[in-house]
């Protein structure tokens, strides 16, 4: 049977159509890293050094070689990318927390997203949402490990910009309020004082021990918990980072990042205004937005 060149070249169009028919509507993404095009922001986990103090420095995990790990800026429903490289021995997971993502994207091995391999990489892409402050950080289940997930230092910033932005205050600053050198003791061994410069917070410290009462009572064998020899803002601590310096009549957009359970001071009405989650004091001076 012989084929002319005419009849050759419509079964040639056929087969390319019915390969077009094929294709979906919507491909799926992928996790591997392309080089078509920059991406918005490069992560990178790896080990580096934390001054909690001049004499105080100490080797963590980090992002981007620092701590906190880089902001992150982006803006509600407008595509970002992000490439994210391994650079330790171990499989790791970026969580974007706070944010609506897909699960290829959301960084949680629980709900299904891939890890992140020894001295692999991941090319992702996501629409921010929603609008506010939030955070990335580690999604490893550490364990007993305590050189693993968040006892060390991988969390950073992120700032999800509104579409609507009224823009009421004069500066922003970003404190990530973080606890390092992670300790066990066996379950009822660790002391509940909670304290500020005042004494002790009642209603803090009442809650604290009914929660351990209630769990020594039970009769079940002490857990281990988790306690921190240090405590940092901004990877500082306390007496050893540069105090925030504003003028007379600025307003301050201070975004509060808190992984755990931390007390905080605020200088007294007479010094300066806060107005914290809408709830308003006079004289306004000063905006705090927080996120646990």
């Amino acid at each position: 049977m012989s084929i002319d060149r005419r009849d050759l070249l419509k079964l040639g169009g056929l087969f390319a159509l019915s390969r077009v028919a094929r294709v979906p509507e919507r491909a799926a993404p992928t996790p591997a890293v392309s080089a078509q095009s920059p991406a918005d922001y490069t992560i990178r986990i790896g080990t580096g050094l934390v001054e909690l103090a001049p004499d105080h420095i100490l080797s963590t995990p980090v992002y981007n070689g620092q701590f906190p790990g880089p902001l992150i800026r982006l803006t509600e429903e407008r595509s970002a990318v992000v490439d994210v490289h391994n650079d330790t021995d171990t499989p790791e997971q970026l969580h974007w927390h706070g944010q609506a993502v897909p699960v290829d994207v959301d960084g949680a091995a629980e709900v299904g997203t891939p890890f992140i391999p020894p001295h692999g990489s991941r090319r992702i892409t996501f629409t921010p949402g929603p609008a506010g402050f939030r955070f990335y950080h580690s999604h490893v289940r550490a364990g007993a490990d305590l050189a693993r997930g968040q006892y060390g230092g991988l969390v950073g910033p992120v700032y999800i910009e509104p579409k609507h932005n009224p823009g009421d205050y004069d500066r922003e600053i970003f404190l990530v309020l973080k606890e390092f050198e992670p300790t066990l003791s066996r379950g009822g061994d660790m002391p509940m004082n909670v304290f500020t410069r005042s004494g002790i917070v009642k209603d803090l410290q009442d809650a604290g021990e009914s929660a351990m009462h209630a769990s020594l009572s039970s009769g079940k064998p002490h857990g281990f918990e988790v306690g921190y020899g240090s405590f940092s803002i901004n990877g500082r601590m306390l007496g050893h980072g540069e105090p925030i310096r504003v003028k007379r009549g600025d307003r301050i957009l201070f975004h509060v990042l808190n992984g755990r359970t931390h007390v905080v001071s605020l200088p007294p009405a007479t010094a300066h205004g806060f107005w914290i989650h809408g709830s308003v004091r006079l004289p306004l001076t000063t905006c705090i937005e927080t996120h646990a």
